[in-house]
């Protein structure tokens, strides 16, 4: 399950105005790969909408089926706001309603299944 923690407007390119609906996915531990220690998050995006602000508003503390997933992507350069820290990053975050996930954990089941008869 994703829930609907903010949302935000942006404009297209043709300088149209659109919300976008902030998700945020299930709690997952996480290790740091500099102290060792186990921390807490919990993974975000932003979806586009036809919504209104009125309806954006009062969509916030909803939930719906699916979730947050880590989908590679082209190199690009972040910024840590807090630090100034210049990353480059080869991944993004993404919604998957909850049937396609099932059906991309069967794909890689069967992806596996597969190798693995040819070994």
């Amino acid at each position: 399950m994703v829930k609907i923690i903010d949302y935000k407007q942006s404009e297209n390119a043709g300088g149209k105005t659109f919300i976008s609906l902030k998700l945020q996915g299930g709690v997952e531990a996480i290790q740091s790969q500099q102290t060792g220690r186990f921390y807490l998050t919990a993974k975000t995006c932003f979806i586009p909408s036809t919504f209104d602000e009125k309806t954006a508003k009062e969509l916030i503390g909803s939930s719906m089926p699916g979730n947050v997933a880590r989908v590679e992507a082209d190199p690009y350069e972040y910024t840590v706001k807090e630090t100034g820290e210049v990353l480059t990053l080869s991944h993004r975050y993404e919604y998957v309603p909850e049937k396609q996930s099932l059906l991309g954990e069967y794909a890689k089941h069967e992806k596996q299944a597969y190798i693995d008869t040819l070994s």
